[in-house]
This record gives structure tokens, C-alpha cells and sequence, in this order.
């Protein structure tokens, strides 16, 4: 990026094709800015190798991880360490903001 540039992350997060289909914004050193959509739909368990920062831009986002189930809200921020498992439950619903590496 060799210019400032604004993104407007609701609207474009709206746009974007299906649920669950992160897309690439951009990057700040090794770190990944990806933009996300809930539908209120569960998305599998995973693990990575790296950490993950998750922040509910709009909506809310039901994670299971460690044997619990958080309830994170618009503005709320939860961080993944890495190898740890987690899934997103069943209605959610928003926009999830995602950076890793």
C-alpha cells in the first residue's frame, strides 16, 4: 500500500459473497487483516499455527473454545492462541474482523 486508504468494513462486509468466505483486506507487517460475514450459521472446528485476534465489528459472535462457549459483542475482542481449538455456534450473526499471521 503506498497510499492511506479508507475502508468502509460494514458496507464492504455486506458485499461480500457468502458467509464465512473471508476476504483479504490487507496487510500490516506478517500480520493478515481479513474481513468476515456471519449468517448466523455454525462454522467448523479448527486449529492454526498462528493466533488469531477476533473483533465483532457489528452482531455477535458465539465461540466455542477450551470447553466454553463466549458470547462476544460489537466491539469486543477475543484472542486465539495458537493450537488452540474453536468454532463458531450457531447464530452468529455480523461482521467479524480477523487478524493472523
Amino acid at each position: 500500500m503506498d497510499t492511506a486508504e479508507v475502508v468502509a468494513l460494514l458496507a464492504l462486509a455486506q458485499q461480500l459473497p457468502a458467509a464465512w468466505q473471508s476476504r483479504l483486506l490487507g496487510r500490516v507487517g506478517a500480520a493478515r487483516i481479513k474481513l468476515a460475514r456471519m449468517d448466523r450459521t455454525a462454522a467448523p472446528e479448527e486449529v492454526h499455527d498462528y493466533a488469531e485476534a477476533l473483533i465483532v465489528m457489528e452482531g455477535e459472535l458465539r465461540l466455542r473454545i477450551a470447553g466454553t462457549t463466549l458470547c462476544l459483542r460489537a466491539g469486543e475482542l477475543c484472542l486465539v492462541p495458537a493450537g488452540t481449538a474453536h468454532a463458531v455456534g450457531e447464530g452468529s450473526a455480523g461482521t467479524l474482523l480477523i487478524l493472523d499471521t
